[in-house]
């Protein structure tokens, strides 16, 4: 047993293991993931157990900000730090709380109201804060000379307005205009930029997800790349096909959200890469590219895992190494059983969310012909 840092541990939501200790927590998460795949010798990396988050969604309610309460969708929990968000989040949830004290919060229940969330990140060198708002409010007006009013004392850098749907979960919209700096951050990972956009996808554990793209790195290393080509699937913005570009002859990047593509264009010039090519495209049309053997392949899908015609697709290239990278061990093991002309060579967990059950689980796996 451990003792947990958090003086919120059982009424918020957003942890479930903090009373366990870190090294059971990693055991725990290397047995399910074995028993899921099926394959043993499965290894785990880690980091810090807390303050390692660089991102944190923040609801509005009536003391400040909080965390939606364990298991009761529309009670907020409210809270002054988090435990687990590194220490730029911490100051900044600090910051906001002062500053936006009795605004005019979306009601849950009542589903009226004006300010919903925020959404606070801070990787290594810069942070962002985007104001969720609730785009039928009648008092926008009053919301946007409010955060206009912040902007000026705050100690982020990048400030963001983002209106979205007086119903809807999420936190993120292309409906959005910038009140301070910019609309993008960047994270340097194995000596490569990466930019993107504040409203977009990226890691939310920076030192990680850089121990995760090393890894996959040297993987490659392990074999002869030098007149081979790249599959980056669901490529994101790009960070698994640039860190290994300079160890293939080419390099596509598939992934089917255009905001993404653009900022892997972006980031695949600002690292000065010759070798790349970008496609906003859905992984179950790879047919489509001219894809040349001996092929490799990287894919990161989304927690619902590859659809089957991707799976198929990709099969039909017959690439000799596949390198699988999964946040759902369930489902990672009922697709890795669709890839029958392949064997697991290595399989490992990378703990991004300590003091959750989520998990990271990078499998590699090898073609039984070649």
């Amino acid at each position: 047993m451990s003792t947990p840092l958090c003086p919120y541990f059982g009424s918020c939501g957003g942890c479930s293991s903090q009373h366990i200790d870190y090294s059971v927590q990693l055991e725990n998460k290397r047995k399910l993931v074995s028993h899921h795949i099926d394959f043993e010798d499965v290894k785990v990396f880690s980091g810090k157990d807390y303050y390692y988050r660089n991102r944190m969604d923040m609801i509005f309610h009536p003391r400040g900000l909080g965390l939606r309460e364990k298991n009761k969708w529309y009670s907020i929990i409210d809270i002054e730090q988090c435990a687990i968000a590194n220490e730029k989040i911490n100051i900044l949830i600090k910051e906001i709380r002062l500053f936006f004290r009795s605004v005019d919060f979306y009601d849950l229940k009542k589903q009226a109201g004006t300010f919903k969330q925020v959404v606070i990140r801070a990787p290594k060198d810069e942070t962002s804060v985007s104001f969720v708002l609730n785009e039928a409010s009648t008092r926008l007006a009053e919301a946007i000379e409010k955060i206009n009013e912040y902007a000026k004392i705050s100690s982020a850098d990048n400030i963001v307005l983002t209106y979205i749907q007086a119903r809807s979960e999420v936190s993120t919209s292309t409906n959005y205009f910038v009140v301070k700096g910019k609309d993008t951050l960047s994270e340097v990972l194995l000596d490569k930029k990466f930019i993107y956009n504040v409203q977009g996808f990226f890691q939310n554990n920076s030192d990680m997800a850089e121990k995760m793209l090393e890894y996959v790195n040297n993987i490659m290393k392990t074999y002869d790349t030098k007149n081979a080509n790249l599959l980056d699937l669901y490529g994101g913005v790009g960070t698994f096909g640039i860190t290994n570009s300079d160890l293939f002859k080419e390099v596509d990047v598939v992934e089917n959200f255009k905001g993404s593509i653009d900022a892997a264009n972006i980031n695949v010039k600002e690292n000065t890469i010759k070798n790349i090519k970008t496609h906003v495209l859905d992984a179950g049309q790879i047919s489509r590219l001219d894809l040349k053997s001996p092929l490799f392949v990287v894919t990161d899908p989304p927690r619902s895992g590859m659809d089957q015609r991707a799976i198929d697709k990709l099969k039909s290239f017959h690439p000799g190494v596949i390198v699988y990278i999964s946040c759902n061990p369930i489902q990672l093991g009922k697709e890795l059983l669709k890839f029958k002309n392949y064997k697991i060579k290595s399989a490992t967990v990378f703990d991004l969310f300590p003091q959750t059950p989520h998990i990271e689980v990078v499998v590699e796996l090898v073609s039984k012909i070649n």
